[in-house]
């Protein structure tokens, strides 16, 4: 089994009031829907009130754990306008305040357009040590995963960084 099979079904356990594609009646007849992804690493902050989206400021996987570093990727999706778009952030165990590991991050849109960028990530925030680990982003349409990148945080110490 993938990681994103068992992910997706963890969401999907974690969120059951979230209406997700692959629990609705498969549509009839659709287009194609074509995606590809344009960044994905670390960006600038992102303001999720903005339209605009975050910066590309470097490719890479390996993020490092310091404090205000944006990292997730930039999706371009074609032929999905008005379709329920899911995504998941399926953190390493990230503690609320009363020290239980939180649910994976998830929610859902729809497609804005026919020609549509669309970003997901995350920052790190303090504490740092419960940040440390694999992070598994994706996106979903219909039942099928569309977009999926894993993101591999680790101590700031560890990553040699590109000036």
């Amino acid at each position: 089994m993938a990681w994103w099979q068992a992910a997706t079904r963890t969401c999907a356990r974690l969120s059951p009031e979230l209406k997700r594609p692959s629990n609705r009646e498969p549509s009839l007849a659709k287009k194609k829907i074509e995606t590809r992804m344009r960044t994905f690493g670390i960006h600038s902050k992102w303001d999720g009130e903005s339209k605009q989206l975050p910066r590309f400021i470097r490719s890479t996987t390996i993020i490092p754990a310091r404090v205000d570093v944006e990292f997730g990727f930039i999706v371009n999706i074609k032929g999905a306008k008005n379709q329920e778009l899911f995504f998941c952030i399926d953190h390493p165990g990230i503690k609320d305040d009363e020290g239980k590991t939180r649910q994976p991050f998830d929610g859902s849109v729809y497609v804005k357009t026919n020609d549509w960028n669309f970003y997901v990530g995350d920052t790190i925030w303090d504490p740092i040590d419960d940040k440390l680990g694999p992070w598994q982003m994706w996106l979903e349409i219909d039942g099928n995963i569309i977009a999926e990148k894993t993101f591999e945080v680790v101590p700031a110490s560890d990553v040699a960084e590109a000036s």
